[in-house]
């Protein structure tokens, strides 16, 4: 193929229309007419030989073919973005910007504090905008509608950049008055009211039952593989809440234990490493290929890193 006849106009394009898969919505996003999309369309078409959308009863959907070009051309689009990107550095201390972080609870109490100290310290016209995971979904990310997705990942796009921020372990929560207190066993565990508290992954979260053992995460799947199942009372995707539905006498939460220690100068608590093996788990840092080379996208990752160093070293500093 002769690049020379190729409009890289189109790359923008057909990255805007996969991602809106609409027309005129694609054609608001870029600046132009309905009419003008629909000629960058038709161009698509034929320099690529493939329909890339086709209009079904669901509205525009894309083709096989378009599937497979989408992550293509978002690290095309990249790597362009990096050659004539300017060379200066980020001056965070004069920036004034909005970086989204997505997070569940248990990443907005641990790593996020230390965070806001370095921001408060050094770029105060920062603003941070915390999500929660079922904000977006992955293609919503990987389109860098948010900076920063900390979480733990049951999965994750092969596009996606990521790094590991720290390994957690779980714990056992329960008030000083549980029966737990004064005998420690599985059994007694087994026997006891549990609250329920996860949420990985991304996008909207469905409801649970006890029955739903096959959907209930990592505690219950260890515990299946020893052939025992928990008695749980309470679902709940909100670690700060369970961690407060742990002072009530009849209930035990099973948490990641950096949320755990949060709690530890609470002497009506008693924490303790669960009564049968819990793996350990990679709590990290992911962001969309489109921000890997952004300079303000690489000072915060840098920010992120070093809060979650300083959490680390505080934890240690507990034990």
């Amino acid at each position: 193929m002769n690049l020379e006849h190729i409009d890289l106009n189109l790359l923008v394009y057909i990255d805007v229309l996969l991602r809106e898969r609409n027309v005129t919505r694609a054609a608001n996003a870029l600046g132009i007419t309905q009419p003008a999309m629909s000629n960058s369309l038709k161009r698509l078409r034929d320099t690529f030989g493939d329909p890339l959308l086709v209009r079904t009863s669901e509205g525009m959907q894309p083709t096989e073919r378009a599937v497979a070009l989408q992550p293509l051309i978002h690290q095309i689009l990249a790597n362009i973005e990096q050659v004539v990107e300017p060379a200066n550095d980020f001056d965070a201390s004069s920036a004034e910007r909005v970086f989204r972080i997505l997070t569940s609870d248990y990443g907005e109490a641990t790593v996020i504090p230390p965070l806001l100290e370095r921001l408060r310290e050094h770029a105060p016209g920062i603003v941070l905008d915390i999500l929660t995971p079922s904000d977006m979904s992955f293609p919503e990310v990987e389109q860098g509608h948010v900076d920063l997705v900390i979480n733990r990942f049951d999965t994750m796009p092969q596009a996606f950049h990521q790094t590991t921020l720290w390994r957690d372990t779980f714990s056992c929560m329960f008030h000083a008055g549980h029966r737990l207190n004064q005998h420690y066993t599985l059994d007694e565990y087994l026997a006891a009211n549990h609250v329920w508290v996860n949420k990985t992954g991304m996008g909207a979260g469905m409801g649970l039952s006890p029955k739903d053992i096959n959907r209930l995460g990592w505690v219950d799947e260890c515990l299946k593989q020893i052939g025992h199942v928990r008695h749980i009372s309470v679902f709940t995707r909100h670690y700060q809440s369970a961690t407060l539905m742990a002072a009530q006498k009849g209930l035990v939460v099973t948490i990641p234990t950096k949320a755990a220690q949060l709690q530890s100068h609470n002497d009506q608590l008693i924490i303790r490493q669960p009564p049968f093996e819990v793996p350990a788990f990679e709590f990290k840092m992911a962001w969309s290929p489109l921000l890997q080379h952004n300079k303000a996208h690489q000072w915060l990752r840098k920010q992120v890193t070093d809060a979650a160093h300083l959490t680390k070293m505080s934890v240690l500093d507990n034990d």
